[in-house]
């Protein structure tokens, strides 16, 4: 049983709150062992701001929607990533930032900006299943939605390379803010 980030997405807003209040049941009945889970929105502002509008932590470490993969995927989509996705202008990536780098990094981010596109409110989840049966029955026969299933190691791993590749393009865009003063 591995640990899968799973993305799920719908044609309607109030089914991806719809599968939160089922899936929630699911996981009361062991269908999946779920860590955490989350409706999120991509606005339609021309902004690209994502949003968790609903959370839960299964673990009952009681982490904010911030805590945790989901939370860091989430601000990466509404943060950096915006920038070296090409959203925004700006400094952010150096000059001497390898372009192959930030693709590798923005692999899993573009995939999610492609699933929740532009006013789009999906759910994710982070889940082991041991059949993947009765959430795709709930989720594409019930729902009428699209499943997809990440690995969560790459996720964590993207996710980190992501937040290093940011974090040394803040650090060198302030360098060179520093030499100009």
């Amino acid at each position: 049983m591995e640990k899968r980030v799973i993305i799920m997405n719908f044609d309607v807003e109030s089914k991806a709150y719809e599968a939160f209040s089922k899936a929630k049941r699911l996981h009361m009945n062991k269908a999946f062992k779920g860590e955490q889970m989350a409706v999120v929105h991509h606005s339609d502002d021309g902004e690209h701001k994502f949003e968790i509008e609903d959370f839960l932590d299964f673990t009952g470490s009681n982490k904010s929607s911030t805590g945790g993969l989901i939370g860091m995927m989430v601000g990466i989509l509404g943060g950096p990533i915006g920038i070296l996705l090409g959203w925004f202008t700006g400094g952010m990536i150096g000059a001497t930032q390898d372009a192959k780098e930030v693709r590798d990094a923005t692999g899993v981010f573009e995939f999610l900006v492609d699933k929740i596109g532009e006013g789009d409110t999906a759910l994710l989840l982070i889940a082991e299943e041991d059949d993947n049966r009765p959430l795709n029955q709930l989720i594409m026969m019930e729902l009428g939605g699209e499943i997809t299933r990440l690995d969560y190691a790459d996720v964590e791993a993207d996710v980190k390379k992501t937040q290093e590749i940011a974090k040394h393009s803040k650090e060198e865009a302030e360098q060179k803010r520093d030499s100009e003063k």
